[in-house]
């Protein structure tokens, strides 16, 4: 007879799910390492590559048994880890029967009906059960091999999607540090997790997305997809997650018949679906934001109605329109004056007006009482409520849902969002009353906050990148020194403005501004100290400047409020926070700041949407006064608008219409118009900033007599060509290049607008030689050039040496003859920095009397210089003598 093998004794028995995944094989190994003397019961694994690492790579690192040959008689202890579900126990289904079993289980999924009562039960909602296990044995200091650290690791990774899950928690970033400082091989983890979509997965990805369907249940948006193949197919998990980034779904469903079962992958990113719970009533299992079930003897048209139906059943409704909406709305025409919503406002107590018009009451914008009490404030009480109405228009149905709501209220800045179905206004949803509702629905607030966090967390180390990616060591290093100052001054410090818009969109950073909240200027004066620096100060704006030994410039301002006594007049300043200095700037692109505080060093800071509207390339005002208070801002939002390739918003470009259309220039300092033109004809190419100005009606601000026609444009274009040859040659030879097309606007003007242009914009006397009577004579010299052309290589030297580079520049693009722009050109690349090697010297040597002789002998030298002649400093002398005895110069 054959005889029996023997059982095998244990008093601690391991296990985990059915289909185990490597977050169920971490967590395994790392029980093992707490209980040494326990036997591990494999419950097997779908992934082909789990399967092939676990045989080949990690199974000697387990105390393994075939459940068949374990003598459950004498198991006093049932470890269980990554599941608390016995339908997903089936390799220990007879063990869970065992009276006086003592169950420990480790998890890190929610609590679901049915769960097994563990007699201890460590369950945290990290991101992987193996996060629980490491934290534990980094407590108890037990020590890991490379191996199993690796194995851990490799849990971690893929039950938190390469930490990208909204699951994922600090404490499974600071134990995947932990297992990575324990030998962990980030080598074999991205071989295993990292998964590179295969040719042959490519053809399951498309059909998937082909079969793709999306359902609306409760206000969200479910996307299906129902597929099936004759075989099995490896590493759908991760085709499923492929599918969800590329298409950004909030919930998706993988419903896949493989041979004979039912295979359901589920993705989701939101707080209202559980998916781990839904998997768990079809015999699956997994947690809120991933999980999976098998199915058998059903055809995937029930499995998909199925489905459907729990999704209908278990994702709580929350359209909740009705119950958040006031009605009727207080509304006010957009003909009506400023000074009317004003009363409105003040006689219902409100803080926003609806803009309606028509019999139907068509919603076209909101006011608000900001808005309102500043138009009144600046007396400008008879100005029409659709002026400075907000017209970006965006409401909801009686059908929205919170998350729609939410979206368009908190991250759209929306003070109020009307109701509207079927074009007729229905009622009003504020601000309070959604916040009122998330307050009464304090777990759905708790779970967005914990994603909320995580997200602020992702950020906060993605500006940390950047500082290290983008900035050179020694701007670095000096934010570095400002922040250690700024702990010993004891202010809070931040890096503001440009320095933060330039850092994210991967610009060049010219300049630091400072912010900071407390005394400026008292700072820049301890830095400096310590520095080695010299600071200006200005006391009324309470800023400074921090000047280097090399010249380098730190900006320094206190966190300050500015408001504006006057339309078009400078600000009066007081002290104020961080986030009022900031709502005091032009745009929400420049409101960026970055702390510079130890604790929170590099931690972006985005009161106003800017990351929004630098990702939607867009330029935004902060208010609807905006252009009133500072007209430059118009200027500077071309500016802007032009350099980043941005658009300018719709309601900012209605309020620019309005500033231009009430002339708030008018009390506007010329200089400052001047400063704002300088900058925008300064840029690269200042032709589309041009444009915009003049479908503004900017031109107008300058000389209302100013025409820009195609001509100008023509010349303009000229312009531009010829300063991109120049700056790509002579790349360390400055110049006004502003000068160059503000000459080119000026070119077809009378000489009485050139002086009214010059009185208006306060231009200085240097300057206005330069655009007015210097640029007369350049073009007399190119209508004299052209007229007499061609011109030998003297002639044309004498005729322009006397240029400086803007006017060479000017008349090149000035010229209507391409081989006149060519000879000007050969000047002045080859020939204007032609002068003979002697000088006085050596006439004087020679025994000529100093007198106006000298400068006619070097002259003369320069035209035989010109003709290619007397290339060395003894025919220059030879030249000069011969000349000299010639004209009985020497005595």
């Amino acid at each position: 007879m054959r005889k029996k093998n023997k059982k095998i004794k244990a008093g601690t028995i391991i296990t985990s799910h059915v289909n185990a995944d490597f977050d169920a094989i971490g967590s395994m190994l790392a029980a093992q390492k707490l209980y040494p003397d326990a036997v591990i019961v494999f419950p097997g694994s779908q992934e082909k590559s789990l399967r092939d690492f676990f045989i080949s790579s990690m199974s000697y690192l387990f105390n393994m048994a075939d459940p068949a040959m374990i003598d459950f008689s004498e198991v006093t202890t049932l470890v269980i880890v990554d599941t608390r579900q016995t339908n997903r126990l089936t390799r220990v289904a007879k063990l869970l029967k065992k009276k006086d079993l003592f169950i420990k289980i480790y998890d890190h999924h929610p609590p679901m009906d049915g769960d097994i009562k563990g007699n201890v039960d460590i369950s945290k909602a990290y991101g992987a059960t193996t996060t629980i296990l490491s934290e534990i044995l980094q407590e108890q200091q037990i020590l890991l091999t490379p191996e199993e650290a690796t194995v851990m690791a490799l849990g971690i990774y893929e039950d938190t999607g390469n930490f990208t899950f909204s699951s994922t928690t600090q404490t499974d970033f600071i134990q995947a540090g932990f297992l990575l400082a324990c030998g962990a091989s980030l080598n074999t983890i991205a071989s295993l997790v990292v998964k590179e979509i295969k040719a042959e997965q490519v053809t399951w990805l498309n059909e998937l997305l082909n079969e793709m369907s999306v359902h609306r249940i409760n206000g969200l948006d479910v996307h299906i997809s129902t597929i099936s193949s004759p075989s099995y197919i490896p590493d759908l998990a991760s085709i499923v997650q492929k599918i969800v980034r590329m298409e950004n779904l909030d919930i998706f469903f993988a419903i896949v018949l493989m041979g004979t079962k039912i295979n359901i992958i589920a993705r989701n990113r939101i707080p209202e679906v559980d998916v781990g719970k839904l998997m768990t009533e079809i015999g699956g299992g997994g947690h809120a934001f991933a999980a999976s079930a098998r199915i058998d003897n059903q055809t995937l048209s029930q499995v998909e109605m199925m489905l459907l139906d729990k999704l209908k059943r278990d994702v709580k409704s929350i359209q909740v329109v009705k119950k958040l909406m006031s009605s009727p709305a207080v509304t006010i025409a957009p003909h009506s004056t400023c000074k009317d919503a004003g009363k409105i406002m003040t006689r219902y107590n409100v803080n926003t007006l609806l803009v309606v018009s028509g019999k139907n009451n068509s919603y076209e914008g909101y006011i608000t009482r900001q808005v309102v009490e500043k138009v009144l404030f600046h007396q400008l009480d008879g100005q029409l409520v659709c002026e400075y109405m907000n017209s970006e228009i965006h409401f909801v149905s009686s059908g929205a849902d919170v998350a729609e709501i939410e979206l368009k209220i908190i991250e759209g800045k929306q003070r109020i969002i009307p109701v509207i179905d079927d074009g007729h206004l229905k009622g009003v949803i504020t601000r309070t009353d959604l916040l009122n509702y998330l307050v009464q629905h304090n777990w759905e607030v708790s779970q967005t906050q914990s994603q909320v966090s995580q997200k602020h967390q992702v950020k906060k180390r993605q500006i940390e990148t950047l500082f290290e990616n983008r900035l050179a060591p020694n701007t670095k290093n000096l934010l570095k020194s400002i922040s250690t100052a700024g702990k010993n001054f004891g202010a809070n410090l931040y890096v503001v403005g440009g320095f933060v818009r330039d850092l994210m969109l991967d610009r060049k950073i010219e300049d630091i501004d400072l912010v900071v909240e407390g005394d400026g200027i008292e700072f820049a004066k301890f830095f400096a100290g310590q520095q080695g620096c010299r600071v200006n100060t200005h006391k009324k704006f309470g800023t400074a400047v921090i000047i280097f030994p090399d010249n380098f410039k730190v900006d320094v301002a206190s966190a300050r409020l500015e408001y504006y006594a006057t339309p078009a007049a400078l600000p009066i300043v007081e002290k104020s926070s961080i986030k009022k200095d900031l709502a005091r700037r032009d745009f929400t692109i420049n409101t960026l700041a970055l702390s510079l505080n130890i604790d929170t060093f590099g931690t972006l800071i985005d009161y106003f949407g800017a990351t929004r509207d630098l990702k939607d390339k867009t330029i935004r005002t902060l208010h609807n006064l905006s252009f009133v208070e500072d007209p430059t801002r118009v200027f500077r939002a071309i500016k802007f608008a032009n350099r980043f390739g941005f658009n300018i918003g719709k309601v900012t470009a209605t309020l620019i219409k309005n500033a231009v259309k009430i002339d708030c220039f008018k009390h506007l300092s010329g200089l400052r118009v001047l400063s704002e033109l300088k900058q925008i004809f300064g840029e690269d190419n200042p032709i589309p900033a041009i444009h915009t100005m003049e479908s503004y009606g900017l031109e107008r601000v300058i000389n209302k007599q100013l025409l820009i026609t195609p001509t100008t444009y023509a010349l303009f274009e000229s312009v531009n060509k010829t300063l991109t040859w120049h700056d790509l040659l002579y790349l360390d030879d400055p110049y006004p290049r502003w000068a160059v097309y503000f000459m080119a606007l000026l070119n077809r003007c009378s000489h009485g607008v050139c002086e009214e242009i010059c009185h208006r914009l306060m231009i200085p006397v240097k300057e206005k030689s330069l655009l007015v009577e210097k640029r007369y004579k350049a073009e007399n010299r190119l209508a004299l050039i052209e007229n007499a052309y061609p011109l030998t290589r003297q002639e044309l030297y004498w005729g322009l040496i006397n240029f400086n580079t803007e006017f060479i520049l000017y008349m090149m693009a000035l010229a209507k003859d391409e081989a006149v722009r060519k000879a000007i050109s050969n000047f002045y690349t080859r020939h204007r920095y032609i002068t003979p090697i002697i000088c006085g010297k050596d006439l004087l040597a020679m025994g000529i009397k100093p007198g106006p002789v000298f400068t006619q002998i070097l002259n003369l030298i320069i035209n035989e210089k010109l003709d290619n002649k007397l290339e060395t400093l003894e025919k220059e002398i030879l030249f000069a003598s011969q000349y000299a005895q010639e004209n009985k110069l020497i005595d």
